[in-house]
């Protein structure tokens, strides 16, 4: 009777590896396909503009705030160490292009001189961010 009642509690317990095997395999997959958001650290009014393409991949954002300070990877820099900033970030990710967020009452001259860094870092896709038009 005993042998028979121990066959019996054996018969209801439930083997849970192959689920935890399934979730763990969800949870590598999403982790693995996720995207994440990159951001430059500051909120900018763009510029509006009725010719705004959406850019696909883009690896490095920095922002020019309207008052001239310049933002990489939510921190604040010196527009002179925005080139090896720019060294390092396009190592990690060489396929991507740079993207400027400038204020619309930021100066042309802060645009000009990160333009100028990503020309000699290597960086070819370069384009500033705007809002289109309705």
């Amino acid at each position: 009777m005993a042998r028979r009642q121990q066959q019996q509690e054996e018969e209801k317990v439930a083997d849970l590896t192959p689920m935890l095997d399934v979730v763990f395999i969800m949870l590598i997959f999403f982790i693995v396909t996720a995207t994440f958001i990159k951001e430059a650290g500051l909120e900018v009014n763009r510029p509006d503009t009725q010719t705004a393409q959406y850019k696909q991949f883009v690896s490095l954002l920095v922002a020019v705030g309207p008052d001239n300070a310049v933002w990489i990877d939510k921190k604040k820099v010196d527009i002179r160490s925005v080139r090896p900033l720019m060294e390092q970030l396009h190592s990690e990710s060489p396929k991507g292009g740079l993207v400027i967020q400038a204020d619309s009452k930021s100066k042309t001259e802060k645009v000009l001189a990160i333009m100028d860094a990503a020309r000699q870092v290597g960086i070819t896709q370069v384009a500033i961010a705007a809002e289109q038009q309705q």
